[in-house]
Formats: structure tokens, sequence, C-alpha cells
């Protein structure tokens, strides 16, 4: 295998954090917390003032917390409250009983991200999103992230409510939800060091208003015209306002249903964006892999079925996910207490599988820091690829987006390096901060030129 180069990561330290370290180094990003034991231990853990963390990195502990006994290690209380403000109790916060019910309700809203039924509305997208980049100051470098964000936000826009969003609404969905990854991480360590919150979940809360209030008065229009008028759409919105509980038959509120809402377009919009702006940055510093993707998407417009020849774009996305995964710690929780090789957890502790650290750990991938797209051709590599890859989680709550989001990127990948020529800025490195979810903290920037 020939790694192409090594890409941007906070160099891990050489010995564990002290509780004090920990906590200034927490403060802005949790993969800055790690060391260089976090990359190739089997478990790992960490004690603060108010939780115990356990992270497990080898795969049967991996494959035994998150698909064969999944159900009795939930997602923990800690990231319900972190998310509370965003998406309340929806069906990615929920557990248990209420959690089956939500999915039941939720289940036919799915039906229309149908991948071909969707592909017309994400080619529109990706064909505005060019025509605002084209209209761009090119002679100066581009910031990537607001775009990125731009068209993922754009598409499931469309997918939810049948209609596009503008510049502003997409600008300020992008600056707010930046400010509620950056006080909801601050107001997360003062939890953990059971420390006063100094406000910084009043404005978190704040933040997620903002986000909120881009798309609230399109619920709350479409639930009154549903309910008074009997006026109907056919989108993700009218199938969540049809949505009956599976045993009870009642409807969700209009609260439940910007709760399901603001669920589907978190998860719908700020992995997809995450992902599209790293893999871009990665395009940049590798011209010949812009070709690679030119030959195989050709001339003229995108088909539906072209897309399955996209094997170099497929390829560059896959390894973006395993460098650089949206959410790079997934969280749950000890219902009752449990041995896990030779640590006794709690009822109550907090149980961490990082796909962060699981794709980057060398038992499971060689030169795992490199970029090495042609990494998921090798046969060597194709069990880690099914067993260590682990972006969209796995088990039953693995995200049911998937497809989706893979389409999204490499209709948006391949019509952005058709239309121009991507080069990276020297000594202008992203650096990862994870947090909610993973973002480059200093921004992606790159050169443009219009082919």
């Amino acid at each position: 295998m020939t790694v192409r180069f090594t890409p941007p990561y906070p160099q891990p330290h050489s010995t564990k954090s002290s509780l004090l370290k920990r906590f200034v180094r927490g403060w802005n990003s949790w993969i800055h917390v790690l060391f260089d034991k976090s990359y190739t231990m089997k478990m790992g853990e960490i004690h603060t003032p108010a939780l115990s963390f356990y992270i497990a990195n080898e795969l049967p502990l991996v494959r035994r917390i998150l698909e064969t006994d999944a159900e009795i290690f939930p997602k923990h209380r800690f990231l319900q409250d972190l998310l509370d403000p965003l998406i309340g109790n929806s069906v990615f916060s929920s557990n248990g009983q209420d959690w089956l019910d939500q999915r039941a309700m939720v289940n036919p809203a799915f039906s229309h991200t149908a991948l071909k039924g969707v592909f017309p509305m994400m080619a529109a997208a990706v064909d505005d999103l060019l025509a605002t980049m084209r209209a761009l100051d090119l002679s100066k470098p581009v910031s990537i992230d607001p775009l990125a964000t731009h068209i993922a936000a754009d598409v499931i826009f469309r997918t939810m409510f049948s209609q596009p969003l503008d510049a502003a609404g997409a600008r300020a969905i992008f600056d707010a939800f930046h400010d509620y990854q950056k006080q909801a991480q601050r107001s997360s360590m003062l939890r953990l060091y059971r420390l006063p919150g100094f406000g910084y979940l009043g404005r978190a809360r704040r933040a997620a208003a903002r986000i909120h209030a881009v798309f609230a008065g399109i619920v709350a229009e479409r639930y009154a015209a549903t309910h008074t008028r009997g006026e109907r759409g056919e989108d993700i919105l009218q199938s969540l306002i049809d949505a009956r509980h599976p045993r009870t038959g009642a409807a969700f509120s209009e609260h439940e249903v910007m709760e399901q809402i603001s669920t589907i377009f978190l998860a719908g919009h700020e992995t997809a964006a995450s992902a599209i702006t790293w893999a871009l940055y990665l395009l940049a510093r590798e011209p010949a892999l812009q070709d690679a993707i030119r030959a195989e998407a050709g001339e003229g417009p995108l088909t539906y079925e072209a897309l399955r020849g996209l094997n170099v774009t497929r390829n560059v996305f896959r390894e973006t996910l395993r460098l650089y995964p949206p959410l790079s710690f997934l969280v749950r929780s000890v219902t009752c207490p449990v041995d896990m090789r030779d640590k006794h957890l709690e009822t109550g502790a907090m149980l961490v599988v990082s796909p962060w650290l699981v794709q980057r750990n060398r038992d499971n991938f060689p030169e795992p820091h490199g970029f090495d797209p042609d990494r998921f051709n090798d046969p060597e590599q194709a069990s880690a690829c099914r067993h260590a890859y682990l972006p969209f989680g796995k088990g039953p709550r693995v995200c049911i987006g998937a497809g989706f989001a893979q389409q999204e990127a490499l209709l948006t990948l391949a019509g952005i390096v058709r239309t121009f020529e991507l080069a990276a800025i020297p000594g202008d490195d992203p650096e990862p901060i994870s947090r909610l979810t993973l973002r480059a903290g200093n921004g992606v920037r790159l050169m443009l030129t219009l082919r």
C-alpha cells in the first residue's frame, strides 16, 4: 500500500493527562486529551469528579457494546443533556421502549429518503451550490466550511420541507451551530468537574433557538394547515405530522414534531457537512485524485445510474470518514454491573466507543494516520474495513441515513471537482477539533480555479 500523505491530527501526548491538564485540553476538543497509548490500548479508563469513563477499543468489546448487547448499553444521559437544547427527547437521544415507539413512528418518514427518489433534489442542490461558488472571488482563498454546510443543509431542507434553503438561512445555521458546539462543550467540561455552569448552557440554548428559528415557522404553518384545513405535503415533515404511536395511536404534538425535525436536520446536515469539508481538503492535497474523479465522472449531467461507477470518489469519501469521523465518540451507559477485560464497571458509568481511535489503531489499519483511499480495494484490509470501520455506528442504532449521506457526498464531490481545480494553501493546515462533531477549529480554506 502507498499512503499519499499524512493529513493533520493532534499529536498525542506522551503520557496520560492529569486531572487539571485534561480539563484545559478538553475545554475546546475531546481528541486533544488523547495520549500515545490511547491509540493502541484495548480498554482505557478516565475518572473525573462527576463521572467515570471507560473507552473500549478492542473490536470484540466494540461489537458487544454496539451490537450483541446493545440493549443493556443504551445512550448515556450525559449525551442526552448535551443535546437536549437542540433536539429534546427524540429518536436520536431516547432509549428503551420510548426509542422503539419513536422509531416505529419515524420510520415511514424515511421512505422520502429513498435514494433514487431524492436524486433529482440532490442534483438541483449541487447545481445551485456550483452557481454560488462560480460567483465567488476566486482570486482569494475560499472558506469551504460554510459552503459544505449550505449544500448539506439545503439537501436535507428540500427532503424535509420540499423547498430549498436560502443563503441567509444556511449562514445562520452554520454560525449558530458553531456557537452551540463551543458553548455545549464548555458546559459539559464544567459539569464533569462539578463546577458552576457560568452561563454556558444558557448560551447553548440561545444558539439552538437560532437554529430552530430557521425552520420553526415552516413546521408551525404545516402543522396548522394539516390539522385545521386538511392540507397535505409529500415530504418528511408531513410523514411526522401523520405518524401515530404504535400502541396508543397518539400523534406527535407540534413540539414533538419540532424535536424530530431538529434531530433529522442535525443528523442529516452537520455530519455530512463535516465529511464533505474534510474530503475537499484531502482532494486539494492530491491533484491526481481530482483527475481520476473527473475521468470516472465524465462529461455532462451525472445520472443516478452513473453513481455506481464513481469508485475513486466513493473511496475518497470512505477514507475521509475513516480519518475524520464526524461523530468521533459514541457514548453509552452501563445499566448493570459488568466486567470487561480486567475492569469492573458499575451501574451509571459511561462506556465510550471511539470511531476516531478504532479507525486510527495500527492493529486495525496499517499506517492508520495516512491518507490512502486505495485501502478500500486492498484484500488484506477487507476485514478491517468491515469490522473496524464505524463512522455511522453499528448495530440497532446504526445511522439510518448512511446511504443518503454517501449519495449526497458523491454528487457534491464529483460536481465540485469537475467544475474547479482545488489547491491547498501551504502552511494553512486545518486543525481537527472534536466537540459534538469533528470540525476544523480554524476552518478549511482552499484556492479554487474554475476549469
